[in-house]
């Protein structure tokens, strides 16, 4: 017979299952860090703003695609969702410096960084495909989306990953004591 104790994936009546803790994602040295930098509201305002920026091209680049309208717009939009895309990888990287002591792919974000190295590397396909004509408009406004796709998953890592952190804060804390 099993040893059911043993075992911490074994179920059976009247015993739950059991999971590894994850470790948290900052020491309290990195969680004073992150705390502590000024990189942290530079991300934390520029993510909203490149979302928004997000959904103004979105919204151009489909319209174009829909009707054949715009086209001007919606390549100047994905240029600026490309802009705020580097902006917020750069300072991102210097965050990650500063919290992690790692320009980039520190273990606690580690795919989060894997990731977006492919929307990096789709954004500036189009630019390439934009500044050389090497796909017509329609291919190219293709390509944005692709690029836009990978965004918002890459969004929805961070979005857990920033979600898991208010976890683990809020796991830290003493019974009663409020975030």
């Amino acid at each position: 017979m099993l040893n059911q104790a043993a075992s911490p994936d074994v179920l059976s009546p009247g015993m739950a299952r059991q999971r590894t803790a994850r470790p948290p994602l900052y020491t309290p040295e990195q969680r004073a860090r992150r705390d502590a930098s000024i990189w942290t509201l530079i991300q934390g305002l520029l993510a909203p703003v490149q979302f928004l920026v997000f959904l103004v091209s979105l919204v151009l680049v489909l319209r174009f695609l829909a009707t054949g309208v715009g086209e001007q717009d919606a390549a100047l939009s994905v240029l600026i969702k490309t802009l705020t895309l580097y902006t917020i990888m750069v300072t991102g990287c210097i965050w990650e410096k500063v919290v992690f002591d790692r320009w980039l792919f520190a273990p606690a974000f580690y795919w989060e960084d894997v990731f977006s190295m492919l929307v990096l590397a789709l954004h500036t396909a189009y630019v390439v495909a934009w500044l050389t004509g090497w796909l017509s408009t329609p291919q190219q406004m293709w390509l944005a989306l692709a690029a836009y796709a990978s965004y918002c998953i890459n969004a929805a890592q961070f979005i857990l990953k920033l979600r898991a952190a208010r976890l683990d804060h809020a796991a830290a804390l003493p019974a009663g004591a409020s975030a």
